[in-house]
């Protein structure tokens, strides 16, 4: 059996840049066991209009299964779905789950998106948390931890808070107020039934140099008895495995041999690329 998987993509149907068919072919050609499909799930926030998938995901759904269909006997593909905290729609139905945290709640209730930009991000610290960086990865961490007790099939990019952070300028991510928000997140997750994904996507898109999630929360989950799995949040098809060697690299670091991949036939460990 070949050594990984992607099953973090999107595709033209949410807010990627190829269609569900070229990401597939993509992931053929590298060679991977497996292509999951996981559209960004629909919310009824009027500014996901055309970044997320349908509420009535029948074609979704209907072009997954005919992928299937087409690759049968030399690819898996799955059909799954990234279930965003605002989500007005269910996993139930899928092959598996993403769990993740795009957004937090200010005190006043308005949601705020953590991932678009970094003006945006400023504008959240300044405008909801009167410039107090880690009261809002806080409130951020608070939504991640809400999705971990949902026992997601992987829960996704757990410090997408951090992604235009790289310089220190909105948090300083050794806080021990930082890092207990995190590992209060992390350590809602039910290491027996979710796996932690090691996501390459923001440095496929130049925001990062290096994978989502820190050392140390790698290192306490494998301490909690974890399970990771290398995802590329390819949202074009030239960056379907992006970063994998990196992400291995990580995964080592932390002490980690395997990782883990999502098959027909169920999750199954392998050596690390």
């Amino acid at each position: 059996m070949r050594d990984f998987c992607s099953v973090h993509t999107h595709s033209t149907m949410c807010d990627g840049k190829n269609t569900l068919a070229e990401m597939a072919a993509a992931a053929f050609d590298a060679g991977a066991v497996s292509f999951g499909a996981s559209g960004h799930s629909h919310t009824p926030l009027p500014e996901d209009e055309g970044f997320v998938l349908p509420a009535d995901m029948t074609a979704y759904r209907a072009e997954v299964l005919r992928l299937r269909e087409l690759y049968a006997g030399r690819m898996d593909v799955l059909l799954g779905i990234e279930l965003d905290n605002c989500a007005d729609v269910t996993a139930e139905g899928f092959d598996y789950w993403i769990g993740s945290a795009h957004r937090l709640r200010g005190p006043n209730g308005r949601w705020h998106t953590v991932d678009w930009d970094a003006e945006t991000l400023t504008a959240c610290r300044d405008g909801a948390f009167g410039g107090d960086g880690l009261a809002m990865a806080e409130a951020y961490y608070e939504e991640v931890r809400r999705m971990a007790a949902g026992k997601p099939t992987i829960l996704g990019h757990i410090d997408l808070i951090t992604k235009f952070n790289e310089d220190g300028g909105f948090f300083d991510e050794s806080s021990p107020r930082y890092r207990a928000a995190a590992l209060a997140a992390l350590h809602a997750a039910d290491p027996a039934v979710t796996l932690l994904e090691i996501n390459t996507g923001a440095m496929s898109r130049g925001c990062r140099r290096t994978p989502y999630p820190a050392p140390f929360l790698l290192e306490e989950w494998r301490r909690m008895g974890g399970r990771v799995i290398l995802t590329a949040d390819a949202h074009s098809a030239a960056a379907i495995v992006y970063g994998y060697e990196q992400a291995a690299e990580a995964a080592r670091a932390a002490g980690f041999t395997h990782s883990t991949l999502l098959t027909s036939a169920g999750a199954v460990e392998r050596p690390l690329p």
